[in-house]
Protein backbone atom coordinates (compact mmCIF):
# COMPACT_ATOMS: atom_id res chain seq x y z
CA UNK A 1 0.00 0.00 0.00
CA UNK A 2 0.97 3.65 -0.39
CA UNK A 3 0.75 5.28 3.54
CA UNK A 4 0.32 8.54 4.32
CA UNK A 5 1.91 9.25 8.19
CA UNK A 6 0.65 12.71 10.11
CA UNK A 7 3.08 12.84 12.85
CA UNK A 8 5.81 10.60 11.51
CA UNK A 9 8.89 11.73 13.58
CA UNK A 10 6.82 10.96 16.72
CA UNK A 11 7.48 7.56 18.22
CA UNK A 12 4.62 5.86 17.39
CA UNK A 13 5.74 7.35 13.69
CA UNK A 14 8.91 6.01 13.50
CA UNK A 15 8.08 2.49 14.37
CA UNK A 16 5.15 2.80 12.04
CA UNK A 17 8.11 3.56 9.47
CA UNK A 18 10.42 1.16 9.79
CA UNK A 19 7.82 -1.40 10.18
CA UNK A 20 5.93 -0.57 7.16
CA UNK A 21 9.09 -0.26 5.21
CA UNK A 22 9.75 -3.56 6.73
CA UNK A 23 6.56 -5.14 5.23
CA UNK A 24 6.57 -4.12 1.63
CA UNK A 25 4.52 -0.80 2.30
CA UNK A 26 5.30 2.79 0.30
CA UNK A 27 5.08 5.76 2.99
CA UNK A 28 4.54 9.70 2.70
CA UNK A 29 5.78 11.04 5.90
CA UNK A 30 4.57 14.28 6.93
CA UNK A 31 6.62 16.38 9.33
CA UNK A 32 6.60 20.31 10.25
CA UNK A 33 10.54 19.92 10.59
CA UNK A 34 11.55 16.72 9.15
CA UNK A 35 14.35 16.14 11.94
CA UNK A 36 15.70 12.66 11.99
CA UNK A 37 13.91 11.37 8.90
CA UNK A 38 15.76 9.78 6.10
CA UNK A 39 14.62 9.77 3.04
CA UNK A 40 14.65 6.48 0.79
CA UNK A 41 13.10 3.84 -1.91
CA UNK A 42 10.12 3.27 0.48
CA UNK A 43 10.16 6.65 2.36
CA UNK A 44 8.93 10.03 1.36
CA UNK A 45 9.27 13.12 3.28
CA UNK A 46 6.91 16.03 3.02
CA UNK A 47 7.34 18.83 5.64
CA UNK A 48 4.46 21.21 6.36
CA UNK A 49 1.39 21.80 9.42
CA UNK A 50 -0.79 19.25 10.35
CA UNK A 51 -3.40 21.73 10.26
CA UNK A 52 -2.98 22.89 6.63
CA UNK A 53 -5.53 20.85 4.51
CA UNK A 54 -4.13 22.15 1.35
CA UNK A 55 -0.94 20.85 2.02
CA UNK A 56 -2.72 17.25 2.95
CA UNK A 57 -5.07 17.09 0.18
CA UNK A 58 -1.87 18.00 -2.14
CA UNK A 59 0.74 15.02 -0.12
CA UNK A 60 -2.52 12.68 0.61
CA UNK A 61 -3.32 12.12 -3.16
CA UNK A 62 -2.84 8.79 -4.79
CA UNK A 63 -2.42 7.15 -1.19
CA UNK A 64 -4.25 4.15 -0.09
CA UNK A 65 -5.03 4.93 3.71
CA UNK A 66 -3.34 7.62 6.10
CA UNK A 67 -2.12 7.25 9.61
CA UNK A 68 -3.03 9.74 12.37
CA UNK A 69 0.18 9.42 15.05
CA UNK A 70 0.50 13.12 15.88
CA UNK A 71 1.45 13.50 19.30
CA UNK A 72 2.46 16.26 22.01
CA UNK A 73 4.28 16.48 25.27
CA UNK A 74 1.90 20.19 27.08
CA UNK A 75 -0.08 19.53 29.69
CA UNK A 76 -1.33 22.92 28.52
CA UNK A 77 -5.41 22.61 26.94
CA UNK A 78 -5.26 22.39 23.22
CA UNK A 79 -6.99 22.08 20.09
CA UNK A 80 -4.34 20.12 17.86
CA UNK A 81 -6.06 17.12 17.73
CA UNK A 82 -9.22 18.37 16.77
CA UNK A 83 -7.66 21.12 14.48
CA UNK A 84 -5.57 18.51 12.42
CA UNK A 85 -8.70 16.26 12.31
CA UNK A 86 -10.59 18.57 10.89
CA UNK A 87 -8.33 19.20 8.51
CA UNK A 88 -7.80 15.83 7.60
CA UNK A 89 -11.14 14.55 7.25
CA UNK A 90 -11.48 18.13 4.31
CA UNK A 91 -8.58 16.81 2.68
CA UNK A 92 -9.51 13.33 2.90
CA UNK A 93 -12.41 13.33 1.38
CA UNK A 94 -11.22 15.95 -1.17
CA UNK A 95 -8.54 14.08 -2.36
CA UNK A 96 -11.03 10.93 -2.89
CA UNK A 97 -9.42 8.45 0.29
CA UNK A 98 -11.80 6.88 2.84
CA UNK A 99 -9.16 4.32 5.21
CA UNK A 100 -7.97 6.05 8.26
CA UNK A 101 -6.17 4.81 11.38
CA UNK A 102 -5.89 7.07 13.72
CA UNK A 103 -4.17 6.72 17.60
CA UNK A 104 -5.78 8.15 20.18
CA UNK A 105 -4.77 6.50 23.41
CA UNK A 106 -5.76 5.76 27.16
CA UNK A 107 -8.12 8.19 28.38
CA UNK A 108 -9.83 8.50 25.67
CA UNK A 109 -14.16 8.22 25.98
CA UNK A 110 -14.85 5.25 27.97
CA UNK A 111 -11.66 4.11 28.08
CA UNK A 112 -10.73 6.72 30.86
CA UNK A 113 -9.87 4.85 33.97
CA UNK A 114 -8.75 1.45 32.30
CA UNK A 115 -4.90 2.14 32.18
CA UNK A 116 -3.45 0.69 35.61
CA UNK A 117 -3.67 2.63 38.87
CA UNK A 118 -0.16 4.85 38.10
CA UNK A 119 -1.75 6.24 34.89
CA UNK A 120 -5.70 6.75 36.45
CA UNK A 121 -4.38 8.03 40.03
CA UNK A 122 -1.55 10.22 38.66
CA UNK A 123 -0.41 10.52 35.08
CA UNK A 124 -4.11 11.32 33.68
CA UNK A 125 -4.82 13.69 36.15
CA UNK A 126 -1.64 15.84 36.04
CA UNK A 127 -0.45 15.33 32.60
CA UNK A 128 -3.18 13.92 30.03
CA UNK A 129 -6.29 15.29 30.87
CA UNK A 130 -6.79 18.21 28.75
CA UNK A 131 -4.87 16.95 25.33
CA UNK A 132 -7.45 13.76 26.00
CA UNK A 133 -10.26 16.46 26.06
CA UNK A 134 -9.36 17.67 22.70
CA UNK A 135 -9.19 13.64 22.00
CA UNK A 136 -12.68 13.26 23.19
CA UNK A 137 -13.48 16.20 20.30
CA UNK A 138 -11.31 14.68 17.65
CA UNK A 139 -12.84 10.73 18.09
CA UNK A 140 -16.22 12.60 18.03
CA UNK A 141 -15.13 14.38 14.94
CA UNK A 142 -14.04 10.62 13.33
CA UNK A 143 -16.61 8.72 14.11
CA UNK A 144 -19.43 11.69 12.45
CA UNK A 145 -17.19 11.46 9.19
CA UNK A 146 -18.02 9.80 6.23
CA UNK A 147 -15.07 7.62 6.34
CA UNK A 148 -13.48 3.97 6.82
CA UNK A 149 -11.94 4.62 10.46
CA UNK A 150 -10.15 2.89 12.95
CA UNK A 151 -9.68 4.23 15.89
CA UNK A 152 -6.62 2.81 18.03
CA UNK A 153 -6.48 3.08 21.67
CA UNK A 154 -2.88 2.30 23.50
CA UNK A 155 -2.12 1.58 26.84
CA UNK A 156 0.01 3.72 28.55
CA UNK A 157 3.55 3.47 26.39
CA UNK A 158 6.41 1.42 27.85
CA UNK A 159 9.73 0.37 26.73
CA UNK A 160 9.14 -3.72 26.94
CA UNK A 161 5.51 -5.72 26.38
CA UNK A 162 3.70 -7.36 28.97
CA UNK A 163 3.94 -11.12 29.43
CA UNK A 164 1.17 -12.76 27.59
CA UNK A 165 -0.53 -11.80 24.40
CA UNK A 166 -1.92 -8.68 22.90
CA UNK A 167 -5.10 -8.06 24.36
CA UNK A 168 -7.64 -6.15 21.88
CA UNK A 169 -10.78 -5.37 22.95
CA UNK A 170 -13.55 -2.67 21.32
CA UNK A 171 -16.47 -3.33 24.60
CA UNK A 172 -14.19 -2.44 27.95
CA UNK A 173 -15.45 -5.09 30.45
CA UNK A 174 -15.76 -3.48 34.05
CA UNK A 175 -12.45 -3.99 36.01
CA UNK A 176 -10.42 -4.40 33.05
CA UNK A 177 -6.92 -2.60 33.23
CA UNK A 178 -4.22 -2.44 30.63
CA UNK A 179 -1.45 -1.04 32.05
CA UNK A 180 1.36 -1.04 29.23
CA UNK A 181 2.07 -1.76 25.79
CA UNK A 182 5.31 -0.87 23.42
CA UNK A 183 5.28 1.51 20.18
CA UNK A 184 6.48 -1.18 18.06
CA UNK A 185 3.35 -3.39 19.11
CA UNK A 186 1.35 -0.43 18.39
CA UNK A 187 2.65 -0.14 15.06
CA UNK A 188 1.80 -3.48 13.79
CA UNK A 189 -1.18 -3.09 14.86
CA UNK A 190 -2.14 -0.75 12.79
CA UNK A 191 -0.06 -2.17 10.13
CA UNK A 192 -2.50 -5.60 10.27
CA UNK A 193 -5.78 -3.40 10.86
CA UNK A 194 -4.75 -1.89 7.62
CA UNK A 195 -3.65 -5.20 5.26
CA UNK A 196 -6.42 -6.64 6.73
CA UNK A 197 -8.92 -4.50 6.30
CA UNK A 198 -10.41 -5.39 10.19
CA UNK A 199 -12.10 -3.06 12.66
CA UNK A 200 -13.99 -1.08 10.55
CA UNK A 201 -15.49 1.79 12.34
CA UNK A 202 -14.47 0.16 16.04
CA UNK A 203 -11.76 1.46 18.37
CA UNK A 204 -9.73 -1.22 20.23
CA UNK A 205 -8.46 -0.36 23.41
CA UNK A 206 -4.78 -2.40 22.93
CA UNK A 207 -2.32 -3.67 25.28
CA UNK A 208 -1.17 -6.17 28.39
CA UNK A 209 -2.70 -6.18 31.87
Amino acid sequence: MRLFVIGASGGVGRCLLERGAARGHAITAQSRSGNGLVPGAALHVVKGEPTDAPFLRQHMTGHDAVVFCLGIDSRAPTTLFSDTTAAVVEAMDAAGLRRLVAVTGIGAGDSTGHGGLVYNRIIFPLFTRNRYLDKDRQEGMIERSRLDWTIVRPAPFARTSGAGPLRVVTQIPPGLQLRRVTRQEVAGFILDCLEKVSFLRQKPFIGHE
